[in-house]
């Protein structure tokens, strides 16, 4: 017999708690309070499904487009083991606590950026932390640190869907996700699995960036894609996405994983601004 009959649970020490045919338990609210000094309007997720597909520099680009529009930005480095942000803004000072909280670092463009990254003492060392302790870190970047007066708060997320990534979109609470993603792989299944897990979690999905979309001819400007459209095409539909934008693959983005973001470019501008105005107006 199903749990709930008579004599399956009459010595059940659940049964008192509405295990079976008792009233329905209500879902744990997971989510984490902001610190009281700290306000953010605008929560936005930056996702991938694997490693390598330029993550972190879609984040910072949407960051940088962000703060010239005059919008108040911030950074929240949730890649624990692969921090890169403030490699990507030059930030070479380390970020500090008192008793009131932890204070996020400004970097040269006004961008408030927290990171592991700020809390070691050499940018090499390494973070040998399960992953209970890494969700719990990804926490209190956003529960102790006073990000203050912020219209955007974008999250880098770590790449996948693993044990922080989870833990982020269930105790953040996340307006939209952009997911990010390289040609070769948009249709694969590792995006997909992706995709469906923000779907589960119920968040919206604002959209998608394709990063090394295409190259561009320095003689003619003609658009070069290596890779067949209509598979993509096929797959936004499929998966019911909207393709945010395509950012080409260039010198200039390549460059900033080494020497990190100052200037961008007046072609690259126009796509940026293209792929945040889409997302103000989700």
């Amino acid at each position: 017999m199903g749990c709930g009959s008579s004599s399956d649970c009459g010595g059940c020490p659940s049964q008192s708690s509405g295990c079976g045919g008792g009233a329905p338990q209500q879902p744990q609210d997971l989510t984490a309070p902001l610190h009281e000094l700290s306000s953010v309007k605008h929560v936005i997720g930056v996702v991938s499904g694997k490693g390598g597909v330029g993550k972190s520099s879609v984040t910072s680009l949407m960051a940088i487009t962000m703060a010239r529009k005059g919008y108040k930005v911030g950074i929240l480095d949730a890649d624990i083991t692969g921090p890169s942000i403030p490699k990507m803004f030059g930030i070479k000072e380390k970020a500090y606590a008192d008793e009131i909280g932890m204070y996020p670092v400004k970097s040269k463009g006004g961008i408030d950026v927290m990171s592991v990254n700020l809390l070691l003492e050499n940018d090499t060392d390494p973070v040998l932390w399960r992953g209970p302790i890494l969700g719990n870190v990804v926490k209190q970047f956003y529960t102790d640190v006073l990000w203050e007066e912020l219209d955007y708060l974008i999250i880098d997320m770590p790449p996948g869907t693993g044990d922080v990534a989870l833990t982020v979109m269930q105790s953040i609470p996340i307006n939209g996700i952009v997911m990010v993603s390289v040609p070769q792989d948009m249709v694969s299944m590792i995006v997909a699995k992706a995709v469906n897990m923000v779907k589960k979690l119920n968040i919206e999905i604002i959209g998608l960036v394709e990063n090394m979309s295409y190259i561009q001819c320095p003689d003619c400007s003609k658009k070069i894609k290596l890779f067949d459209g209509d598979d993509t095409e096929k797959f936004l539909s499929e998966m019911n996405l909207e393709l945010l934008g395509e950012l080409p693959m260039t010198r200039e983005i390549i460059e900033i994983t080494h020497n990190g973001v100052s200037e961008v470019s007046d072609e690259l501008d126009v796509v940026l601004n293209d792929i945040v105005s889409k997302i103000n107006n989700k």
